[in-house]
């Protein structure tokens, strides 16, 4: 089998005691090694800035870091633990702050761009960063908490500065105004100095990433250096096997070129950008989720790879096919970040064929970005499947019914330590001998791992089980129907009952009467929607795509709850 031939003892990802035998051990030594790529193109952007695309190479990228992170050592006192957050859209000083970051040894702390003033000050106010890097339209949602506690502030993009603040007495005299303490980034990129001289060990925190909080307050998943440097492997491992898998030699061909529509501050971001820095690629970067713009810079600039969420996944099929664009540049289509309906691999082999490889998978905050994967010719056999595990990590189902459906359960290299500040959280989390309650239902079938549902999700109606995520697949395969997502809502005598909120693509007609009996055809009785709720606006989502359930369950609850049936 491939993962033998490349796990194999002396092999390229061979794992010993559960960690990559070959692999760097620190995100400082993996990001050291993209200096020898030189004057390859690293980050593409411009995109909706009303000129032409910007590109920094790997040597203007590697060089500007080292000069940010000598300025945390020099000018402002900062040490190896101590935490800088970068808070910013998906600008290239994204990365260049993360990455300055780990060459100073500090913690970086990537939030959320989309936050509010308050959803920033409850994550400041628990990791309690000794820097903030944020962009111009950041600045005005963390003043307050940067001036009440004198932490300083460098602004990248001042120009989007939404709401300047006063005037700042520091920067060029053209500068965007700013709040006191914070200055414009002046890029310091002499080739000669390189990062400061500090020791990052591998048992170091490297980041902390924040749940997307989807069912309440957001935690800080701390993940130490060789954590985060078992990440940077697992898509190395495979981009390997599935070259294997065509026939091809791991390593030769082109370079990716990656339209990465994921924020930065997300972990399936992570998971594509340390492919492409380790093969020497290049991401292509916007602004927003547009996809006309995405077509126009597929074929502008020869992507290869896409990858996003599975909204903007169909968004984009859906555009490519009105339009009759052959995405030629395309050999693989990712999606991530929420669970893919089989739709996606269906219609991508029909207008495609096998040119265009699909690869989904499987990944939390807390693994670090994704475990599983599935792709080429065992994902289009296997569509409802999210894959196999990298070979530095192992599963496990945790007290399975007679179906062979339990927890889904997960031990390894790039799982985090715990929680920031929260031991409760953590003991929660994890066992006393490592291994991660992902609270995500599964089964395994010939090594194959299929998630069936969240567990706090899914619908018990009248003591059967029904699992949303399947409820799902089948009205998304409704030609009709653009989104779909399937929750419970309570019920007096069965505890609780199957409801769907669906929004349609333009033009359809077909009613809720004929939508239940759809499903009906293709579900038991017990698992078709009571209640079908269609909506004109998109379904509430937040950053990452993943739906906002609770949100819609306070909408359509109280309805459900008098026996309305939602039309």
């Amino acid at each position: 089998m491939v993962a033998a031939r490349l796990a194999a003892p002396g092999a390229p990802f061979a794992v010993e005691d559960g960690v990559y035998v070959e692999g760097p051990r620190t995100l400082r030594e993996f990001v050291e090694a993209t200096w020898a790529y030189g004057e390859r193109p690293f980050l593409v952007s411009g995109d909706g800035d009303g000129g032409e695309a910007r590109v920094v190479t790997y040597r203007e990228f590697f060089d500007a870091a080292c000069g940010l992170a000598r300025r945390f050592v020099d000018d402002h006192g900062l040490r190896p633990g101590d935490r800088a957050v970068v808070a910013m859209r998906n600008h290239p000083e994204w990365q260049i702050a993360f990455w300055a970051a780990q060459l100073a040894g500090l913690v970086a702390v990537p939030l959320n761009a989309w936050w509010t003033e308050e959803e920033f000050s409850h994550a400041l106010d628990d990791c309690t960063p000794g820097i903030l890097l944020v962009d111009g339209e950041r600045v005005g949602r963390v003043e307050r908490w940067a001036r009440e506690h004198r932490v300083p502030g460098i602004v990248f993009h001042p120009e989007r500065q939404a709401e300047p603040g006063p005037a700042s007495s520091s920067g060029p005299a053209n500068a965007a105004r700013l709040p006191d303490g914070f200055r414009v980034y002046v890029p310091d990129t002499d080739p000669y100095l390189g990062p400061p001289p500090v020791d990052v060990l591998p048992e170091h925190d490297a980041t902390i990433i924040y749940t997307s909080g989807t069912t309440g307050r957001p935690k800080g998943a701390v993940a130490t250096h060789l954590a985060q440097a078992g990440a940077a492997m697992n898509p190395r491992y495979y981009a390997a096997a599935s070259a294997l898998g065509r026939g091809t030699v791991p390593g030769q061909g082109p370079t990716p070129v990656s339209l990465t529509t994921f924020p930065f501050f997300h972990v399936a971001a992570f998971t594509s950008f340390y492919s492409v820095m380790a093969a020497g690629g290049s991401l292509v970067l916007m602004r927003k989720w547009d996809a006309a713009t995405a077509l126009e810079l597929i074929g502008r600039h020869g992507v290869t790879h896409y990858a996003g969420v599975p909204t903007t996944a169909l968004g984009l099929l859906d555009l490519a096919e009105r339009v009759g664009d052959p995405l030629a540049s395309l050999v693989m289509f990712n999606t991530g970040g929420a669970a893919a309906p089989p739709e996606i691999v269906a219609r991508l082999t029909a207008a495609y064929g096998e040119r265009v490889e699909p690869r989904n998978g499987y990944g939390l905050t807390e693994t670090c970005g994704g475990v599983l994967a599935n792709f080429g010719a065992e994902y289009r056999a296997h569509p409802r499947s999210v894959g196999r595990p990298t070979p530095a990590t192992e599963v496990r189902i945790d007290r399975p019914d007679a179906d062979g459906i339990g927890e889904l359960w997960l031990r390894g290299q790039s799982l985090v330590r715990g929680y920031w500040g929260d031991e409760a959280a953590t003991r929660e989390a994890f066992t006393e001998d490592g291994w991660f309650r992902t609270g995500d239902l599964a089964r395994v079938v010939d090594g194959r791992v299929t998630v069936v549902d969240r567990l706090r999700d899914m619908v018990i109606r009248g003591g059967e089980n029904v699992y949303c995520v399947e409820v799902e697949a089948v009205l998304h395969d409704h030609p009709d129907v653009l989104d779909v997502a399937v929750l419970g809502v309570p019920h007096p005598a069965l505890g609780e009952e199957v409801a769907a909120v669906l929004r349609l693509r333009e033009g359809a007609a077909v009613t809720v009467e004929e939508l239940r009996a759809y499903a009906g055809a293709r579900l038991a009785a017990f698992k078709v929607p009571a209640h079908v709720h269609v909506r004109q606006e998109p379904l509430p989502r937040n950053a990452t795509g993943k739906i906002l359930k609770r949100e819609l369950r306070e909408r359509i609850g109280k309805r459900a709850g008098e026996g309305i049936s939602c039309g």
